[in-house]
């Protein structure tokens, strides 16, 4: 099998490109696109408790601590404690993380309406619904993975 010919390639291929024009657009305002997408997940009015961000973005906990650490140094954004829950901390956007947000949703919308104009409703449908079965074929890969069923004997007798 070439790798044209598989899924993960053009996955792959694709997620890329579409990270490297973020990365191009967010750079001209100063920051990266991951940075885009931790903003686009932290309320505008409310914050959002730190803990809720990385499962938000699929991301692991450590990862995002480094990346919340920038984005404090960078001005955009500061912690605070939660009123409620004394023992969370909130993470709210201060202004130039709105404006940065503003940029990163304007800048989604941006490429989704051009893709929009050249890819039918219909075909965009069956995109969709591709995407679902492969989620569905990974998650039943990664259970079998986890909890594999594959002794038909018994490991040890007793």
């Amino acid at each position: 099998m070439k790798r044209e010919e598989t899924v993960d390639y053009h996955i792959k291929s694709s997620w890329h490109a579409i990270s490297r024009m973020y990365n191009q657009k967010a750079a001209l305002e100063d920051f990266t696109a991951s940075i885009g997408y931790v903003l686009i997940n932290i309320n505008s009015k409310e914050g959002t408790p730190a803990t809720k961000i990385a499962p938000l973005m699929g991301l692991e906990a450590r990862s995002l601590t480094r990346m919340l650490k920038t984005m404090e140094e960078k001005g955009l954004i500061y912690r605070k404690q939660d009123s409620v829950d004394k023992r969370s901390v909130r993470i709210y956007l201060t202004e130039e993380g709105k404006r940065k947000k503003e940029i990163s949703v304007e800048t989604i919308k941006d490429f989704n309406l051009s893709v929009r104009e050249v890819v039918s409703d219909e075909e965009l449908e069956i995109f969709f619904q591709v995407f679902q079965k492969i989620n569905q074929t990974i998650e039943k890969i990664q259970l079998e993975t986890v909890n594999p069923n594959q002794y038909k004997r018994k490991v040890y007798e007793l």
